[in-house]
């Protein structure tokens, strides 16, 4: 793990007001404030105007009251794309309990890998005026951007780094050394053709990026390799469509490694196997990404990258609490988490 330290200052900006959206909107303050608690009683016009006003400034409304509207909370807001998906689970644990030892409460959001649904529990989280953000990945709509720039709270962005600058912090590793990692490790096993498959990078793109760095890594080495990918959800059922067709493809299966962009798609692999007969690792070596809490117990147990889930909570909750100590303290820019190698039978 390498911890990159300069001191910085965050460029303060001019936070937009109530009374800059009703001046765009050319309403009275008074209905814009109206149109925030009930949309309804403000006229179809003046609430198209003040709703396209916001969107032009960028304008995050403040639900703390009177005298508290300029003090932050001791809340911090999580977005993570999935709350049903384990990695992100074991991060926000680990986050919402260390932050708790610093009485700070977490609001969870999750966006279902769909920015523009991304933007609006950004905008709600900080309409509350929290103490920080947390959101997962370097790259978001422009609009969500903005807003955390301009928001003037400590943003971490989590799980990923890469070529991006992130809006103020970063803790994750690099998804396409971790792809890069999965297919030295199939060819470090004498696999002579490479298979990855995937679900949903059009929308994940840290499994495209693992993708990218398996593919290229088996370019850079002289291996064939091809991608097999799926716009639905990762589940075992869909890594059993994808293992199938792989097999109606046809063609030399010799000696093949297969990729998967996470554990349950490899799992998936594993019981289409079973049920076409198929011997791993002898036929078919696999490896997943994850190392979820079945991979050492299924049956071949699944040879995997591990993500650094818990530490990635921890390292962020620490950047927030040293930030709210001290503003002007350095700290880390960027944050690499690293990952690891888990060698099992179906390798």
């Amino acid at each position: 793990m390498t911890d990159e330290r300069r001191p910085r200052r965050r460029r303060k900006v001019q936070v937009v007001t109530m009374t800059d959206v009703a001046k765009r909107a050319q309403v009275s303050p008074s209905t814009v404030s109206l149109y925030l608690r009930r949309p309804e009683a403000v006229s179809a016009r003046a609430g198209e105007a003040i709703q396209a006003a916001i969107a032009r400034l960028d304008y995050v409304p403040n639900m703390i009251a009177g005298g508290l509207a300029a003090a932050s909370s001791r809340v911090v807001g999580v977005i993570v794309p999935s709350v049903k998906n384990a990695f992100f689970a074991e991060t926000v644990s680990a986050l919402q309990r260390e932050l708790g030892r610093a009485r700070l409460q977490t609001l969870l959001g999750h966006s279902e890998y769909d920015h523009r649904v991304e933007e609006e529990l950004v905008r709600a989280a900080l309409s509350w005026t929290p103490a920080a953000m947390v959101i997962t990945g370097l790259r978001h709509n422009a609009a969500t951007v903005r807003m955390l720039r301009s928001s003037n709270v400590p943003v971490v962005q989590i799980w990923e780094l890469g070529a991006e600058t992130p809006i103020d912090m970063a803790v994750g590793f690099h998804h396409e050394q971790a792809g890069a990692m999965a297919a030295r490790h199939l060819i470090a096993r004498g696999r002579k053709t490479l298979i990855y498959l995937s679900s949903r990078t059009h929308q994940d793109k840290r499994a495209a990026d693992r993708a990218a760095g398996f593919l290229a890594t088996a370019a850079e080495l002289g291996i064939p390799a091809r991608h097999i990918t799926h716009p639905g959800a990762a589940t075992a059922e869909l890594g059993g469509t994808l293992f199938s067709q792989l097999l109606a493809e046809g063609g030399d299966h010799d000696r093949i490694g297969v990729g998967c962009s996470n554990d349950w798609i490899a799992l998936g692999v594993l019981f289409e196997a079973q049920r076409r007969g198929k011997r791993i690792p002898e036929d078919y070596a696999v490896i997943g990404f994850g190392d979820l809490p079945f991979a050492g117990s299924c049956n071949p147990a699944l040879s995997t990258i591990r993500p650094p889930s818990e530490l990635i909570g921890h390292e962020t909750a620490r950047l927030i609490t040293t930030r709210l100590r001290c503003e002007n303290a350095p700290y880390a820019t960027s944050i690499d988490t690293g990952f690891s190698e888990i060698h099992r039978q179906s390798t």
